[in-house]
C-alpha cells in the first residue's frame, strides 16, 4: 500500500467520524495538497458534495446551508492561501454560532517556515474564530487512521457543543497524494460524535421567570425580540400578552407575526420608536430583550431609553454589547416563555399603556402604507415590505446587511401563520448579521437553496450583488432555485443616510458608484433577469421568476435622491398622525 492509499484511509477515517456526528453537506474547492480531502468526501455516499471554483464563495455557501438548517456543514480546501479565503465565513460562523467543520490540507510540518511552495503557517490560523484546532498526526501508516477518526470526534463535539460554531482540522499530507489501489472506504463505525445536548433547567428557569414578575409586575414594559434561531412555538411571542407589554419582533426573530390568542408584534414599532416626540411622551419603565441584540438605531434606543433593562437570551455570543442590562437571564427563551406562559401571572399592567400603542401602531402602519401605496416608482422601503409580503409560509427570506435588512424591519407586516402550523410552515428568515459584512451573501443564500428547505427569496443592494459576483457566476447554473431581488441604486446609498455624506469625499470613498449593468453579469452567470422600473410591477416579476426555476434577478431601480427624500416623507407623515396621541 503506498502512502496515497495511507492517506487516503486516514482522510476516509476523519470523514466517517464527521458524518456519525451529523455532517450531510460538504464544500470543497480544487487543490493538489487536498485530494485526500477531496476524494474521501466525494466517495462517502452520506455525504451531499458542493464544488466551487473560490474558497470564498464555498465556506459562505455552507454558511447558508448550516445556517437554514441548523445542522455543520464540512469545508475543505488545499494549503496556502486558500484556507486563508475561508476567513470572512469562519468569522460570520463565529460571531453566530453556526457550526462548521474546516478542513484544509497542509504541507508537513517540518516544511513551515523554509520558503515551500504554498505553505504558510497554518496552525491556529482563524484565531480565536475557531472553537478549537485540531491537528492529526502526518499519515504514514494504517495505524495512523484512528487518530484522524479521533480528530473527527473532537472537532464535531467542539462544533455542535455549547457554544456551537467553526471548528477547524488542519490536516497534513506527504506526497504522493494520489491512491494507487482500488477506493478506500472507512467501515462506518456507527457511533455518534455530537456534543450532548444540555438539557435546559427547567427549576432554574422557573426561579428567573418568577423573579421577572415579582421585579416587574404592573411596570410599563416593551418586549423587544432581535434575532433568534428559527422558532419551534410561539411561547416568545406570548410574552407580551402574559406580561400586557407592546411587542417590537424583529423578522429575524421569525415572530414578525399576528397570531391572535398567541400575541402580536407591532407593524409600525420602527416608526414609533424613530419618532423622538411621540416616544419621550410613552417611554417604557422596562425593556425585556430576547434574544440578539437589535438591528436598526431606532430599537436600540428604545432600549436605552427604558429606565431598566432586562435580557433574555441563550443562543448568542453578547446580546447586550453596551452593558446596559440590569437583570441577565441566561436561558432558553422559548423555554422562559413557555414557562410563563403557565405559571400564575402578574398583576396586569395599566391596559392603557398597551392600548395607546396598539392604536398608535395602527394610525402610523395607516399612514405609511398610504403614502408607500400611492408611489408608482419604486422605494426601497416598499420592496422590502412587498417581497417580504410575497414569500409564502414555509419559503425563506434571505435578506442583506446594510440598508435591506434595517428597511425589512421597518416595513414587513406582521404575518398571520396557518391555523394548524407546524414550525416548518413560518417564513424562515436569514441573514448575515454576525459581523454584518456584504461579502459572500450570493453563495450564502445559493447555499441555502441547495438546502431545499422552501422556496427561496433574497433582498440585496447592489454591491452586495457585485461584491459577490464570483458566487453567482459559478454557482447558477448548478441546479438551485433562488429569487434575488436587488436593489440598483448606484452604489452604497446607507452612507447617505449615515454622517459620512457632509464629507466631501462622500461619493467616491463610500457610496462607490459604478457603471455596470447587471443584466450583462447575469447573462454571463447564466442566470435569468428582469428589470422593474414601477412599483406595482414588482409582485409580477416575483412570480415569473419564481415559476421559471433557476437562479433569476429580479433588478429594482432606485432613483437614490429620490428615496433619501421619501424616508424624509414617512417621518414627517408619521410625526403629523401621531401628534397628540
Amino acid at each position: 500500500m503506498g502512502l496515497g492509499d495511507v492517506s487516503l484511509a486516514c482522510a476516509s477515517a476523519l470523514v466517517d467520524a464527521l458524518v456519525a456526528g451529523g455532517i450531510h453537506h460538504a464544500c470543497i474547492s480544487p487543490g493538489s495538497r487536498s485530494t485526500p480531502l477531496a476524494l474521501a468526501l466525494a466517495r462517502d455516499e452520506r455525504v451531499r458534495l458542493h464544488v466551487h471554483l473560490d474558497e470564498r464563495a464555498s465556506a459562505f455557501f455552507a454558511v447558508g446551508i448550516a445556517k437554514v438548517t441548523g445542522e455543520p456543514v464540512a469545508i475543505a480546501c488545499t494549503s496556502g492561501t486558500a484556507a486563508a479565503e475561508f476567513f470572512p465565513a469562519i468569522v460570520e460562523a463565529s460571531q453566530t454560532r453556526t457550526p462548521l467543520v474546516v478542513l484544509t490540507a497542509d504541507r508537513p510540518g517540518h516544511l513551515r517556515g523554509t520558503g515551500a511552495n504554498q505553505t504558510i503557517d497554518q496552525v491556529e490560523l482563524y484565531g480565536r474564530y475557531a472553537r478549537t484546532y485540531v491537528e492529526p498526526t502526518l499519515p504514514t501508516s494504517l495505524a495512523d487512521a484512528p487518530a484522524w477518526a479521533d480528530a473527527g470526534t473532537r472537532a464535531m463535539r467542539a462544533a455542535t457543543g455549547e457554544l456551537s460554531g467553526p471548528v477547524h482540522v488542519n490536516c497534513p499530507f506527504e506526497e504522493p497524494l494520489v491512491p494507487e489501489n482500488a477506493p478506500s472506504v472507512a467501515e462506518p463505525r456507527g457511533e455518534v460524535a455530537i456534543a450532548e445536548r444540555v438539557e435546559p433547567d427547567h427549576a432554574a428557569t422557573a426561579v428567573a421567570v418568577d423573579e421577572l414578575f415579582t421585579a416587574y409586575a404592573g411596570a410599563r414594559g416593551l418586549v423587544v425580540i432581535g434575532g433568534l434561531r428559527h422558532p419551534r412555538t410561539l411561547s416568545v411571542l406570548s410574552l407580551g400578552t402574559v406580561l400586557g407589554w407592546p411587542v417590537f419582533a424583529e423578522p429575524l426573530s421569525g415572530l414578525r407575526l399576528d397570531a391572535s390568542n398567541a400575541g402580536r408584534a407591532l407593524a409600525a414599532g420602527q416608526f414609533l420608536a424613530a419618532d423622538a416626540a411621540w416616544l419621550e411622551r410613552h417611554r417604557p419603565e422596562v425593556v425585556l430583550q430576547v434574544g440578539a441584540a437589535p438591528t436598526t438605531r431606532a430599537t436600540q434606543g428604545v432600549v436605552a431609553a427604558a429606565d431598566e433593562v432586562v435580557v433574555l437570551d441563550h443562543g448568542h455570543l453578547d446580546p447586550d454589547p453596551e452593558g446596559r442590562a440590569d437583570r441577565r437571564f441566561d436561558a432558553d427563551p422559548e423555554l422562559f416563555a413557555s414557562i410563563a406562559w403557565d405559571a400564575e401571572r402578574p398583576t396586569p399592567t395599566d391596559a392603557a399603556w398597551s392600548e395607546t400603542w396598539r392604536t398608535a401602531d395602527l394610525v402610523a402602519r395607516a399612514a405609511v402604507d398610504r403614502l408607500l401605496d400611492g408611489w408608482d416608482e419604486p422605494f426601497e422601503g416598499r420592496v422590502a415590505r412587498d417581497v417580504g409580503a410575497f414569500v409564502p409560509n414555509g419559503g425563506v427570506m434571505v435578506v442583506g446587511s446594510s440598508t435591506p435588512v434595517r428597511d425589512l424591519d421597518a416595513h414587513l407586516t406582521p404575518r398571520r401563520p396557518p391555523r394548524i402550523w407546524s414550525k416548518g410552515d413560518l417564513v424562515r428568515y436569514v441573514a448575515n448579521r454576525g459581523a454584518s459584512g456584504i461579502d459572500g451573501f450570493v453563495s450564502t443564500v445559493l447555499g441555502v437553496a441547495a438546502a431545499e428547505i422552501g422556496p427561496v427569496y433574497a433582498l440585496m443592494g447592489d454591491l452586495t450583488f457585485l461584491h459577490d459576483a464570483g458566487g453567482l457566476l459559478w454557482g447558477a447554473r448548478r441546479g438551485h432555485d433562488a429569487v434575488l431581488v436587488v436593489l440598483a441604486n448606484g452604489g452604497g446609498e446607507i452612507f447617505s443616510l449615515l454622517p459620512q455624506r457632509d464629507l466631501p469625499e462622500h461619493r467616491d470613498l463610500f457610496v462607490t458608484p459604478h457603471q455596470l449593468d447587471l443584466s450583462r453579469v447575469c447573462a454571463a452567470a447564466g442566470a435569468g433577469h428582469e428589470r422593474v422600473g414601477l412599483a406595482r410591477d414588482l409582485a409580477p416579476a416575483l412570480e415569473r421568476a419564481a415559476k421559471a426555476g433557476g437562479v433569476r434577478v429580479v433588478e429594482v431601480t432606485i432613483d437614490p435622491a429620490r428615496d433619501r427624500a421619501r424616508r424624509a416623507e414617512i417621518s414627517a407623515a408619521v410625526a403629523a398622525a401621531l401628534t397628540d396621541r
